[in-house]
């Protein structure tokens, strides 16, 4: 029977319930905000090695886009042209909050941009 009244005390005990919620709420939202730093870099960081990746297989390939930009380095080798193609890539980033998103100033998005050397032989 002791133990039956102190159980349905612990029950109804709401002692620490507000000091809680005031943890709880500066805690949840501090988890927010880093959640979403954490995912505004790592799609920074996805689309620069995807930028950088088409760059390399353009420089490679030869086949180049209209948004593609070439820098002509000077090489002291008379048989040998040297070019830097730069690309450009733009992108959103995702956001957890969509709703403050829209409030702040639309979508936040990302300029990367790849560098990749291309040898041209005369």
């Amino acid at each position: 029977m002791w133990l039956k009244t102190k159980l349905r005390q612990l029950v109804r005990d709401e002692s620490g319930n507000s000091e809680s919620a005031l943890v709880l709420i500066p805690l949840l939202s501090l988890f927010l905000v880093v959640s979403q730093m954490t995912i505004a870099i790592h799609s920074r960081n996805m689309t620069k090695m995807n930028t950088q990746d088409q760059a390399s297989s353009r420089a490679l390939s030869g086949s180049f886009e209209d948004g593609d930009t070439f820098l002509h380095i000077h090489s002291p080798d008379k048989h040998q042209n040297l070019d830097l193609v730069i690309s450009h890539s733009r992108k959103s980033i995702l956001s957890i909050f969509p709703v403050i998103q829209d409030v702040i100033g639309g979508s936040q998005k990302i300029d990367v941009t790849g560098i990749a050397l291309v040898e041209n032989q005369r």
